[in-house]
């Protein structure tokens, strides 16, 4: 195993050890490519979902929030292409039976493995593939066959192909269908943008690399529109916002890196995108995408539904199809990226520490309180008191008396909280406030009680 494999381990260690994120089903062996999320995850995933909000819909006038529904008529993923073509390359083992992704295996020839296979590796549907089963070791000559990743169920008593429907394997089409709804009662001007936060699910042939690839996930939509002459400057604004969202959240900016993606790794539709990868300890990864989608989904809807998806421009008396900008987030490679970024080893006091630095903006908690032991009344009542008022300013504040305090010092450095308030005897004696820890120095200041809430505000803003 390698470092970077065992870093990778150990964030997965840490993320179970600290109730971040559990294994789906875990009592009952699990579910591959499921994942749960426990308190401090939670708290984490809705701080992100808040700072996007805060960006991109709720200081904003021209964006309309949304929450379709997971189910869709199954005429929604004919007219957007998913129902005869959402599908990834797929292989057989023939002796074990696995089945993997074609552009996820080891790629062999003849004179690698002495099968006596010829020929060139290829995940092209329909030619040759030779590879090496990464299960048993096998050598493979197999076709490649495209597999469709809608999970599909049936809707209602009867079961037919009028009652098909798909669990939505993206959150943009529950937008576009909307569309007529939101000119309907919002009565926008152009440029306007819809948004959404929303489960999406994808029968992944091989989930892999924790919640990088799983088969339900979180995505963050925007679909904006855009008067067709005026695209590039919507997709350079949203761009340039998209790197201000993954500062907000404390990603490194060393570690993210834009990929021109071009035009014969495009999606039909799209003129130009731009995809954000990350260095993951598994690799730079696709964490982001921002699309030119033109006008072709608003338009297979239009034809598909019969019903007419245009918009009148009331100043120059003109009737088109908008064209869309698509900035795409994925909330669960996000919290990822977060937790790959903030894992830190280093040595104190002697011994070595494993802390989150997260960044304060994310932090499930930012601010921690503590009576220095737990045995007494007079510390405890005291660190209460602290602890309300504290509270009252800084919400996202804890309180932890469980153990002693270094292990509470080390439990909340792995939960990433940035600052730790301990009541001593001197508070309690001398009136000579507290004592406030920082997390990533280990470094301990004495601050006044009527200073406290001050000091607090101004480290962690």
């Amino acid at each position: 195993m390698n470092k970077k494999e065992d870093r990778m381990d150990s964030i997965v260690a840490l993320c179970k050890r600290r109730g971040f994120i559990f294994q789906g089903s875990e009592i009952y062996g699990g579910l591959a490519g499921t994942w749960d999320y426990g308190p401090f995850g939670v708290k984490l995933k809705k701080n992100i979902r808040n700072i996007w909000f805060r960006r991109f819909s709720d200081n904003r006038h021209d964006m309309y929030e949304v929450d379709a529904a997971i189910l869709m008529n199954q005429k929604v993923w004919q007219a957007s292409g998913h129902a005869a073509g959402f599908a990834d390359p797929l292989v057989e083992c023939k002796k074990c039976k696995k089945r993997f992704r074609a552009d996820q295996v080891e790629k062999i020839s003849a004179k690698d493995d002495g099968s006596g296979l010829t020929g060139n590796p290829t995940a092209d549907t329909g030619t040759k593939s030779y590879w090496k089963c990464e299960s048993c070791g096998t050598s493979n000559e197999s076709n490649v066959r495209q597999f469709n990743m809608m999970f599909q169920t049936n809707v209602g008593a009867i079961q037919d192909d009028s009652s098909i429907s798909y669990l939505r394997p993206e959150t943009a089409q529950g937008m576009f269908v909307n569309f007529k709804n939101i000119l309907d009662t919002q009565h926008p001007r152009l440029p306007f943008g819809m948004a959404q936060i929303g489960k999406a699910f994808r029968n992944e042939i091989a989930p892999r690399d924790f919640l990088f690839r799983s088969r339900e996930f979180e995505q963050i939509e925007i679909e904006y529109f855009v008067k067709p002459s005026e695209w590039e400057k919507s997709f350079e604004y949203f761009r340039s916002e998209m790197k201000g969202f993954m500062s907000d959240v404390g990603l490194s900016a060393s570690k993210v890196h834009e990929l021109e993606v071009p035009e014969a790794d495009r999606a039909h539709y799209s003129k130009r995108t731009i995809d954000f990868e990350y260095d993951f300890p598994f690799g730079k990864k696709e964490l982001y995408g921002l699309a030119y989608r033109g006008d072709f989904d608003l338009k297979q809807h239009s034809d598909f539904s019969k019903v007419d998806l245009s918009y009148y421009d009331e100043e120059t008396k003109e009737r088109f199809i908008p064209h869309v900008i698509e900035p795409s987030f994925g909330l669960d490679r996000t919290v990822l990226a977060i937790l790959c970024d903030a894992y830190t080893e280093d040595e104190m006091g002697g011994e070595k520490r494993v802390y989150l630095k997260l960044h304060p903006s994310v932090a499930p908690f930012k601010v921690a309180v503590f009576p220095l032991l737990r045995n007494k009344p007079e510390l405890i009542k005291k660190a209460e008191e602290i602890f309300k008022t504290i509270q009252t300013e800084i919400p996202m504040t804890d309180y932890d008396d469980n153990g002693n305090i270094g292990k509470r010092y080390r439990r909340q450095d792995e939960i990433g909280t940035p600052l730790c308030v301990t009541v001593d005897f001197e508070t309690i004696e001398k009136g000579n406030g507290v004592t406030v820890r920082d997390r990533d120095s280990g470094k301990q200041e004495r601050v006044a009680e009527g200073e406290l809430l001050k000091y607090l505000k101004r480290k962690i803003s």
